[in-house]
């Protein structure tokens, strides 16, 4: 260890507002841990998708209470150059350290003058998104790591519009985090207010109150994933005229620890298990599931007599389908690796469509006239005008009516996507995620792609588009297919987003090509 790191980690411990984080740093130190305390001192966590996200851990590269002070520090600062005295909301979920997190920056927030005003309890990261519009908010903070492994827990920013934070904004304030001094003499104040259900109250009737009158008979399993979407979601299909959902037992509590999955991801492999066996046991009609903090969803369904989860574009166009049918008009988006289907049906239906880059802080800014967003990776918009975000509550209701709709009427989701594909071509996608535990070999990987793309593809040529503005982003394009290869924004990953397109509809014959493509494709990424 050198002499350098010594003396950066004794004067982090000395300033360090956190008794435990202080004591775990001086037991590396005592150690000699050199190389996890370098790691630890590496360089702060930075901005990334719209806030902070990390491995909870004492130390500038880390998730913890003096992080979090001067994060939320900072963000005071930069908020005062504009919108002095105004509202500021926090939200928090169940992960560890969440309450604390959450509390010290409302107590900041105050402590700089602004109104500072916190949900009542734990709570999904869309009842946040809500409240910032609802209340009038310059900013909201929601403390949560969504989807990631229990070991971390982030910090997301959200600006007045209810929407996350873009650039410049996050450059600015991770520079105003940077002139921020010791963590120890930020100031404090308990003059912050606690909100009352009274926000959660119009949360639930605001989002019951986006379908009408229609079927409700529906059996639905749903399951929180161990986080703290299954209070509200029930609250709100209660409010909408649903019976009770069928709750997975050992899900529906929060619970940071996440027992019961590898991962708290709907995605991934395994994760529905429990809610799949009890669909299986009681013959429901579907199954919905949220990720920890429900601003994602997840659906499955039997299909052929197998369930199946459908992917996220699929359900992206079954509601796009759902809400262009009730004649709601507006620009209809989606992003650079989704299905190029959304399209296809903003064309036919004669109504706005934009395309942009991962990420719903770039969704929610696609147009003011905004009235549906998705992105593959199971996130949906359903009502921008009440929640600039995606928010996999409001989805899971339109999916229950949509699935409710078409039961009534002798037909299923499978089925209407059959029927979609019959009219528009099968659009059929796959992604392939490598994870890695060196970054190096993400960049390195998309250098060679780069350095020799491929030629062709499904024996057809290729055309490549190198970076899009400001993103690492690979796209090959043929006639009926494209691949978007990058690097994932939240996770150690490197990602290739598969689409074929077959122009008759034909199930089999998009099957065919989408395995060919796979292989292709795979072969390139790991040679």
């Amino acid at each position: 260890m050198t002499p350098e790191l010594r003396a950066r980690v004794e004067t982090w411990i000395a300033d360090d507002v956190d008794a435990a984080a202080a004591a775990e740093l001086r037991t590396l130190l005592d150690a000699g841990a050199g190389e996890e305390l370098a790691d630890r001192f590496a360089a702060p966590l930075t901005f990334g998708t719209a806030g902070l996200r990390g491995p909870l851990r004492a130390g500038p590269n880390g998730m913890n209470r003096t992080v979090v002070r001067r994060t939320a520090a900072g963000l005071a600062a930069w908020l005062h150059e504009s919108r002095p005295g105004s509202i500021v909301v926090v939200g928090y979920d169940g992960r560890h350290g969440s309450y604390d997190f959450a509390h010290d920056s409302a107590a900041i927030f105050a402590a700089a003058g602004f109104d500072a005003r916190v949900l009542p309890r734990l709570l999904p990261t869309p009842v946040l998104a809500f409240a910032v519009r609802h209340l009038g908010a310059a900013a909201g903070v929601m403390v949560t790591a969504s989807h990631n492994p229990p070991q971390d827990n982030g910090y997301k920013v959200y600006a007045g519009d209810g929407a996350q934070i873009v650039p410049p904004m996050d450059t600015e304030i991770e520079a105003a985090i940077e002139a921020v001094g010791p963590a120890r003499e930020i100031g404090l104040s308990d003059e912050y207010t606690t909100l009352d259900e009274s926000i959660v109250e119009a949360y639930v009737t605001a989002i019951a109150g986006l379908i009408g009158d229609g079927p409700r008979d529906v059996r639905i399993v749903h399951t929180a994933m161990h986080g703290v979407g299954t209070e509200v979601l029930v609250r709100v299909f209660a409010a909408a005229g649903f019976a009770p959902l069928i709750e997975v037992p050992q899900q529906s509590a929060p619970d940071p620890d996440f027992p019961t999955v590898s991962f708290p991801n709907p995605e991934e492999p395994g994760a529905l298990d429990l809610a799949l066996a009890l669909a299986r046991e009681h013959a429901a009609d579907i199954v919905i599931a949220n990720d920890p903090d429900a601003d994602r969803c997840a659906v499955a369904v039997p299909d052929g007599g197998v369930w199946r989860m459908l992917r996220g574009d699929e359900v992206g166009v079954l509601l796009a389908d759902a809400l262009l049918r009730k004649g709601i008009r507006g620009t209809y988006a989606t992003t650079i690796v989704s299905s190029t289907m959304l399209r296809a049906l903003a064309a036919r239906h004669d109504v706005g469509y934009a395309e942009t880059l991962t990420g719903f802080k770039w969704i929610s800014r696609a147009a003011v006239d905004l009235v549906f967003g998705y992105e593959e990776a199971l996130g949906y918009a359903v009502a921008p005008n009440l929640v600039r975000d995606k928010d996999g509550i409001s989805a899971a209701l339109l999916v229950a009516e949509l699935a409710a709709r078409l039961k009534a009427a002798g037909g299923s989701l499978p089925e209407r996507l059959d029927e979609l594909a019959a009219e528009y071509g099968r659009y059929a996608t796959d992604q392939i995620s490598i994870r890695v535990d060196d970054l190096a070999v993400i960049t390195d990987t998309m250098t060679r792609l780069r350095a020799a793309p491929p030629q062709t593809l499904l024996d057809e040529k290729v055309t490549v588009t190198d970076r899009l503005p400001d993103a690492d982003v690979l796209t090959l394009t043929w006639t009926g297919g494209r691949v978007v290869v990058r690097p994932s924004g939240t996770e150690p990953k490197l990602k290739a987003y598969l689409e074929v397109v077959v122009a008759d509809g034909s199930l089999e014959e998009a099957t065919r090509r989408m395995t060919q493509l796979r292989d292709e494709v795979g072969a390139r990424l790991s040679s």
